[in-house]
């Protein structure tokens, strides 16, 4: 196989293929995020790509789903990207969706009409990092994008029928700001029809521009509590039906539920974790934090 940048996938794919596309990231601009700053943004041939596909076919030749990596293998435009997805049922006949990361920029470029078309390949599946739907959040983190054009770029891909899925970020908005960025996030979101939302945890490391702004006090963190009582206002101001999944490692305490149906006894077992766990306990996981792969 032809890996060659940074490998990875979310967890709700660990059960499909992986195969590369891209490597790195076409903006990296993101003042949290150092994860591709040494990896130039490359595509992969697609010769390659087709001896990675006989590859999997070899030992996975009834593979359902395939997931593509890079940060963002959907920023290549609609002509670009069909031959590769075209490509995918030469040699799996058998695979009927066909997922990767993207982001709200990525849409942008695309019509709805070249939407359909890729859906029609095969093409079902978007991680796309949001972060958040709340403006000021949006500026501060860089995000180059705003609520308006999650909700304009979003509703394009329902008008295709791609499936989508969402990652907020938890104190993401700095100390104090939580609750506004957990409401107006919440009312963003329940706009759409994220079919998954992961919750991640803000954690700085070195390189990034919010640690920066820390070491200079131009940023304060949020407390851990604090991004605990975030994830609660956003659990009960959500108004759709979607899981959540806030169990990755930047999270100190996991929580799975499918909401709305179990969003009384995610925000219980939050509260519960407030008040029986002291903050510098939490604080110390959090610290002890060297890498979130």
């Amino acid at each position: 196989m032809h890996f060659t940048g940074r490998t990875w996938r979310p967890n709700y794919e660990a059960d499909s293929c992986i195969i590369q596309l891209t490597a790195g990231c076409t903006y990296q601009k993101c003042h949290f995020c150092n994860l591709y700053k040494e990896e130039p943004f490359a595509m992969s041939p697609l010769s390659e790509f087709e001896e990675d596909l006989s590859e999997i076919k070899s030992y996975q030749p009834h593979a359902r789903r395939i997931f593509i990596t890079g940060a963002n293998p959907f920023a290549l435009s609609y002509e670009k990207l069909k031959p590769y997805i075209l490509t995918v049922r030469d040699y799996l006949i058998k695979c009927q969706s066909i997922a990767m990361f993207a982001s709200i920029r990525d849409i942008k470029n695309k019509e709805v009409w070249q939407l359909r078309k890729l859906r029609a390949m095969g093409v079902n599946g978007l991680s796309i990092g949001v972060e958040s739907g709340d403006d000021d959040t949006l500026v501060l983190a860089n995000k180059g994008y705003t609520s308006q054009d999650i909700l304009e770029q979003c509703r394009k891909l329902n008008e295709a029928g791609i499936e989508y899925y969402f990652v907020y970020m938890t104190g993401l908005a700095g100390k104090g700001a939580g609750y506004r960025n957990a409401i107006n996030s919440a009312k963003i979101f329940s706009q759409l029809n994220p079919y998954f939302i992961s919750v991640d945890s803000l954690t700085l490391f070195p390189g990034t521009k919010l640690f920066d702004m820390e070491k200079d006090g131009k940023f304060i963190q949020s407390g851990e509590k604090e991004r605990i009582q975030e994830l609660q206002t956003f659990i009960k101001s959500l108004q759709i039906r979607t899981h959540l999944f806030a169990n990755s490692k930047s999270n100190f305490y996991p929580i799975v539920a499918y909401l709305p149906k179990e969003r009384n006894s995610a925000i219980r077992e939050l509260q519960y974790v407030i008040d029986t766990v002291e903050e510098k306990e939490m604080r110390h996981y959090r610290n002890l934090l060297k890498s979130l792969e």
